[in-house]
């Protein structure tokens, strides 16, 4: 693992590494087509901005958290303030272009992309589970950016924040777009992981790892099939229009439903086997489930 880490808590803070000028305290757009500073090389950089970057070839790679993703052609990564993330590059081979975006939260406080920005959920995903997009749809990211790039240009004035908060709000739609799309041609790989998940879902209650460990977590299963949290529930929510969450409690509540009608397991019991610290929560999901208590239920 890399020994430094590079704070990037402002924009400033990044253009300085590359000795660039800020036109806006909060706002850049970087075009990478230079060898960055040598010294940046097996560093861990520790972002405080909210970050997208459009890769325009390989020779360059991330690791974020245990996984290391290398860049292709037309790729997307995105961080977003809190992330910390190692980067390397083969030093004899030239570095790819790039060009990125990178905004401090204070940009869109008290706007409507404020509200909106957590709906963005690729900003939780592991780098491996970047965006891969077509030609197509590259130039429109990066006319996209060319917008953001150009209203740079202009002086501060009271129409900034929204006309660039706008911008970018823009870009991140058809992000989501792009990537909503990638769910789809991923169809096939993506029902072999709902097969994975309804199998290690399966086997977590009947291995008695429930009563051992508790209720599982959307974190857990992710961890099984190597993806984020945040990719694997989007994945899930694509696949059966539930999200993660709701989907273990559907499995939850089915298997409760056999377990009260067992006249041997009283309902503590029945609680306890599924993974409930405490009988009265299993009470109250049963009844906000099923319409009545599991006492009512098997009677």
């Amino acid at each position: 693992m890399a020994e430094k880490i590079i704070q990037i808590d402002s924009v400033d803070a990044y253009n300085k590494m590359y000795g660039w000028e800020t036109l806006h305290p909060l706002v850049t757009i970087v075009n990478h087509t230079e060898e960055p500073p040598v010294s940046m090389n097996h560093s861990r950089l520790n972002y405080g901005l909210y970050a997208l970057f459009l890769k325009q070839g390989d020779g360059c790679s991330i690791r974020y958290g245990r996984e290391k993703y290398d860049y292709q052609e037309g790729t997307v990564v995105s961080f977003k303030p809190g992330q910390v993330v190692e980067v390397e590059w083969d030093e004899s081979k030239p570095m790819p272009a790039s060009r990125g975006l990178l905004f401090h939260p204070d940009l869109i406080y008290g706007t409507p992309l404020a509200k909106r920005i957590h709906d963005y959920t690729f900003f939780d995903y592991d780098q491996r589970e970047a965006l891969h997009l077509s030609e197509r749809e590259q130039r429109i990211v990066s006319d996209l950016l060319d917008s953001i790039e150009e209203e740079l240009q202009h002086p501060i004035d009271k129409h900034s924040q929204t006309l660039i908060t706008d911008a970018i709000g823009l870009l991140l739609d058809y992000c989501m777009r792009y990537y909503d799309r990638q769910f789809i041609t991923r169809h096939k790989v993506n029902s072999d992981i709902m097969t994975r998940f309804q199998h290690d879902l399966e086997a977590y209650f009947c291995s008695g790892e429930a009563e051992r460990k508790g209720l599982p977590s959307v974190a857990y299963f992710a961890e099984k099939v190597f993806l984020s949290p945040g990719y694997f529930g989007d994945l899930i929510k694509k696949e059966t229009g539930l999200t993660a969450q709701r989907y273990i409690q559907n499995k939850v509540i089915d298997l409760s439903k056999q377990y009260v009608m067992d006249k041997e397991l009283t309902i503590n019991q029945v609680a306890y086997k599924l993974g409930f610290q405490y009988p009265q929560h299993f009470t109250r999901l049963f009844k906000q489930q099923v319409g009545m208590t599991p006492t009512e239920y098997r009677n």
